[in-house]
């Protein structure tokens, strides 16, 4: 089962992301490259006059396909994030847009404005590509999400088939492994992002364009780093019942901004046991006699262990960034445009050391241990 759409498409999969790229339902090229001009100038009457040109009609959303739809959105999203970065509020600037964003999130099954998937896997590239400032930071950016998408798509998958998978069956280290891999490609992204975006240019230049505005009485995030759900991925292997009431509130909020089938996999693995809760209950209260009826444990706790350290790398080189980009002296905003702190960022990692601790000699009183960690 993949994501789908109320029309029953999967946009997450690879040939419709190459159908949205192409599309511009809206006739919007010309227009979005001029946003990155209108934005250096700061210049709100051209943005809002671009963006009352590109509304369409309803005889013409209701010609949309699915991915038309998402590419509408894309578009009209660009101008929503960049008129709202230089002052105002978009929508009373222009309320006629207003049933168009509704129309279009039904329509995809998605919330009415533009979210991570839009600005980056969706998004055309080359020259075709929008970007609120041009600047190649800003392309580098967009990339490393891109690259990231397909691999947590599939990991996603192989998380759920984990969620099922009896510890002790010798396929489980096998799907862990597969699943780890496609998690490394997260750190060759962090990686890139390190490389060629300085903290200064997404704290000044960038991060004022991903703010939130208010569509029909609901406040919508801007398309924000955080809806690349890393924290699905967390949320079936151990934070669905080893994470903290903060956490678990980010997740709240975050799962709205994704794509179907992802929100059902939300729901499906929260008020369950997480994967690694059931490794630590199989093992018990005596895990070498554990490890001589089943041989599969141990190889099954040592995959774990892999992928909570590729996690783990990962969040501390992004905990890196984010410190840097939310120093005192740097930053604009408090917190990240996902609504995420850098303390927040810094006891996530800490719980996933904690749950990677468990993995090492789990037990029935490492179990407690979690239980203790939970309540307090």
């Amino acid at each position: 089962m993949n994501s789908t759409s109320t029309l029953g498409i999967d946009l997450g999969s690879s040939l419709r992301t190459a159908a949205i790229r192409e599309l511009d339902p809206l006739a919007a090229d010309r227009l979005c490259f001029e946003l990155r001009s209108h934005n250096e100038r700061a210049d709100v009457p051209a943005l809002v006059s671009a963006l009352r040109d590109l509304v369409p009609g309803p005889d013409a959303v209701a010609a949309y396909s699915a991915e038309a739809c998402v590419a509408a959105m894309r578009d009209l999203g660009m101008f929503l994030g960049s008129i709202k970065r230089h002052g105002p509020e978009p929508i009373p600037l222009v309320p006629e847009v207003v049933p168009v964003l509704l129309e279009l999130g039904r329509r995809t099954d998605m919330v009415p404005r533009d979210t991570v998937h839009h600005y980056t896997t969706w998004n055309p590239t080359g020259g075709r590509q929008r970007m609120y400032t041009g600047d190649i930071q800003e392309a580098y950016l967009q990339e490393s999400v891109r690259m990231v998408f397909p691999h947590l798509r599939e990991g996603l998958e192989l998380a759920e088939q984990l969620s099922h998978a009896d510890v002790d069956d010798p396929k489980f280290a096998v799907l862990t492994d597969e699943l780890t891999t496609h998690m490394e490609t997260m750190v060759s992204s962090i990686d890139m992002v390190v490389a060629n975006v300085s903290p200064e240019f997404f704290a000044r230049g960038l991060r004022a364009y991903f703010e939130e505005i208010t569509v029909d009485g609901r406040v919508l995030l801007g398309p924000a780093a955080a809806q690349v759900p890393l924290w699905l991925i967390d949320q079936a292997i151990w934070a669905a019942d080893n994470s903290a009431p903060e956490y678990e509130e980010f997740l709240r909020d975050s799962v709205p901004y994704s794509l179907p089938r992802w929100r059902e996999l939300y729901d499906g693995w929260t008020g369950i046991p997480s994967v690694v809760t059931r490794l630590v209950d199989t093992f018990g209260d005596d895990p070498d006699g554990a490890e001589r009826r089943m041989p599969g444990l141990r190889p099954s706790a040592e995959a774990l262990a892999r992928l909570l350290r590729v996690i783990i790398v990962f969040r501390g080189r992004h905990l890196g960034i984010a410190r840097k980009a939310y120093d005192a002296d740097l930053r604009l905003y408090p917190v990240g445009s996902g609504g995420a702190s850098v303390d927040l960022l810094r006891q996530i990692i800490d719980l996933t050391r904690a749950t990677s601790q468990l993995t090492q000699r789990p037990s029935a009183p490492a179990a407690a241990g979690r239980a203790e960690r939970r309540s307090a």
